[in-house]
């Protein structure tokens, strides 16, 4: 019998469908909790897709599980997680679940809290940028005494840039931190869900819980990102590559280089190992611009951008997982691309329409999957990209196209 996943989603994220695809591709039978109207429901590669309500979130995860019953949970974005470990508090047949899918119980207050990780990945002997929680602008001042100018702050449950400031003044640091620490809006969460469709904020603004903001020793150098599959503390995929291009300064990558990089892959095993991780799970880092030395940033507790890319033995996340669910061997998929440059769809082609990565790189369209290209297509046209940059693989033609 095939393995059931369910892939947990609260935004319209877009790579949660792609993941989708590689874990059908891999031999999963897929299921989705998804935002209404989420390409996740219209693709071949998931079976079902269950409803997620942002004013009632909790309860839409646990009718999807409960109706899936799957062996596994992916959490498709950063909003997922917290509702899996809120979950996990009410105990039962839902808990050893998602203890199952996410790896020890233990692990879960420290993967969202930023200091708390950096002290634990310092204590295994990751490098890492010193880290400190900011309470207050006197502890803010006390901390820019300490470590100087620039800093970078963070806020707690954040991701893809959105709690991310990078401070070179002191007034630039004090009114990030209040920025950062402010209650979410609830007019602001209300107007996204409504004229959005996005109901990621509700649930944040409905708590009011003001943001844990922390600051962190600023190194200068080039981003890289990892994103590994793993099982009870053990890394079984890994893929590593450096950001090459962005669509802004703290957005997400949309140009990636695969790179093999031992102080990464040991820093990410160790943390893993450390705090028994199961499923997947990212891991940000800054290769110093001198040396090239791996300082470990973040991690990131959820399936990120890159983890349908499937580039070979030991290189395919899916294929992983569905070994360790299976207690089958590893079957990878073919690899995609002998090109170690991935310029990201949409990401790339939103970012500039001529850029030269879209040819000289692998362009990583999901031609097979029509409905998932109009998709990305929409959301392209919808910010004001108008024509297709891409010479069109046969599987959909130029005519085609052009009534997506």
């Amino acid at each position: 019998m095939k393995p059931r996943v369910l892939i947990a989603a609260t935004s319209r994220w877009l790579p949660t469908a792609r993941l989708a695809m590689a874990l059908h591709h891999a031999g999963c039978v897929v299921d989705a909790v998804c935002p209404p109207d989420h390409v996740m429901g219209k693709i071949a590669a998931v079976r079902h897709s269950y409803t997620y309500r942002g004013f009632a979130p909790l309860g839409s995860f646990a009718h999807a599980i409960s109706a899936s019953r799957p062996d596994l949970i992916v959490p498709g974005d950063d909003l997922a997680t917290p509702h899996l470990h809120s979950l996990h508090r009410r105990g039962g047949g839902m808990a050893t679940l998602i203890e199952r899918s996410l790896g020890m119980a233990e692990s879960f207050p420290v993967v969202y809290a930023r200091t708390a990780f950096i002290e634990i990945a310092r204590a295994q002997g990751v490098r890492s940028p010193k880290t400190r929680e900011i309470a207050n602008l006197h502890d803010l001042k006390r901390w820019i005494t300490d470590f100087g100018l620039p800093t970078v702050l963070k806020a707690n449950g954040t991701s893809g840039g959105e709690g991310v400031r990078i401070a070179r003044t002191r007034d630039q640091a004090e009114r990030a931190f209040c920025a950062l620490a402010a209650r979410p809006l609830l007019a602001r969460a209300l107007k996204r869900a409504v004229v959005d469709q996005d109901q990621t904020l509700l649930w944040p603004s409905l708590l009011r819980r003001r943001a844990v903001v922390n600051a962190q020793e600023f190194i200068a150098g080039r981003e890289a990102t990892s994103t590994v599959a793993c099982w009870q503390g053990q890394v079984l995929a890994s893929l590593h590559f450096e950001v090459l291009q962005k669509r802004d300064a703290a957005g997400p990558s949309s140009v990636l280089r695969l790179i093999d990089h031992p102080e990464m892959a040991s820093a990410a095993e160790r943390m893993v190992r450390c705090l028994k991780l199961s499923g997947l799970h990212g891991f940000d880092f800054m290769l110093e611009e001198q040396t090239g030395q791996a300082y470990l940033i973040e991690i990131n507790p959820r399936s990120t951008q890159v983890g349908h890319l499937a580039l070979g033995p030991g290189r395919d996340l899916a294929a992983g997982l569905y070994s360790a669910i299976t207690g089958e061997a590893v079957c990878p998929a073919p690899k995609i691309t002998e090109s170690d440059m991935i310029a990201l769809f949409p990401q790339e082609w939103m970012r500039d329409p001529e850029s030269p990565y879209l040819q000289s790189g692998y362009h990583d369209v999901p031609w097979e999957e029509p409905e998932l290209l109009r998709a990305c297509i929409r959301r392209i046209r919808k910010q004001g990209v108008a024509e297709f940059p891409v010479t069109p693989a046969p599987v959909l033609s130029p005519a085609q196209l052009r009534h997506l």
